[in-house]
């Protein structure tokens, strides 16, 4: 599937399920790139750092031994420096097709702490980035066999779809698609009845369109949802509802603030019950 991976650890629980799943996910012949990043009090997602009970070598050693049945070449690395900074200046310097990150997450129930770091990786990688945590049965994962890609119509919900059409058509998943009709802002009243019901008409023709898209460029068996609700809420417990094992959202990049912009996939993150692939729509001179 991917042939140049990089997966960033500190040895921790979260980081190891995201080794077992970028294994998973690599082609037989890839290239799997493990990094440390030292001289910095974060680790990479944020959390505890286990970096400090064993060294580098033992770190990057162990997770060797993870992959190295996986894929045909593992490389190893330590940088100095800003995490988040290292991390991507490795995936512009090694060409890489996609991040596997670790997130921090007990229990299904319970909301991922996604860290400083990942949350800049999501941001502002220029390719996707695979979010799993230590409670995912990453055994069981993959090939995946339902796929979710929520679609709102917008050019980085198109972009999910492009990817989620891709992954599905190549592990034979069926291609859930999810739109979500927010109703919260508007009033009971007949005129916001209305209303509603047209976003809720615009938003089948889209799942309409997608899903012969879907069909047609992938031949993927595809499943088409239109609910009301609160949008990140929705997303999650469709796919808690239909055991979703994979996630599919896309990412503007860097807002004004430098925070995760929109906040529908920054929410996600933080309470899907699978992992998330998040890829990042370029911004355009203008946009």
């Amino acid at each position: 599937m991917y042939d140049r991976l990089l997966v960033p650890t500190d040895g921790s629980g979260p980081a190891n399920a995201a080794l077992e799943l970028a294994g998973r996910i690599a082609s037989p012949t890839a290239t799997l790139h493990v990094l440390v990043v030292t001289g910095a009090e974060d680790d990479c997602d944020g959390g505890p750092r286990d970096a400090s009970e064993r060294t580098v070598d033992e770190l990057l050693d162990d997770a060797r031994e993870t992959v190295t049945a996986d894929v045909e070449a593992v490389i190893t690395e330590e940088r100095r420096g800003d995490p988040g900074e290292r991390i991507l200046e490795y995936v512009e310097a090694a060409d890489i097709e996609i991040v596997v990150v670790g997130a921090h997450g007990r229990r299904v129930a319970d909301p991922v702490v996604l860290g400083r770091v990942t949350e800049g990786v999501v941001r502002d990688a220029p390719v996707p980035v695979l979010v799993a945590r230590a409670s995912d049965d990453i055994r069981t994962l993959y090939p995946f066999e339902r796929v979710l890609v929520p679609t709102d119509g917008s050019d980085h919900a198109r972009a999910a779809l492009d990817l989620g059409i891709e992954l599905a058509a190549e592990t034979g998943a069926t291609l859930h698609l999810l739109s979500v009709v927010d109703a919260t802002g508007y009033g009971t009243g007949s005129e916001s009845a209305a209303l509603i019901d047209r976003l809720e008409e615009n938003a089948t023709r889209e799942l309409e369109a997608a899903a012969e898209r879907a069909a047609t460029d992938g031949g993927v068996d595809v499943r088409t949802t239109v609910v009301r609700g609160s949008v990140h809420r929705a997303i999650s417990a469709y796919a808690e509802a239909n055991d979703v094992d994979l996630l599919v959202m896309g990412t503007h990049g860097r807002s004004d603030d430098g925070e995760l912009p929109g906040s529908v996939t920054e929410r996600v993150l933080r309470t899907a019950p699978a992992p998330v692939l998040t890829v990042r729509v370029r911004e355009t001179n203008g946009s």
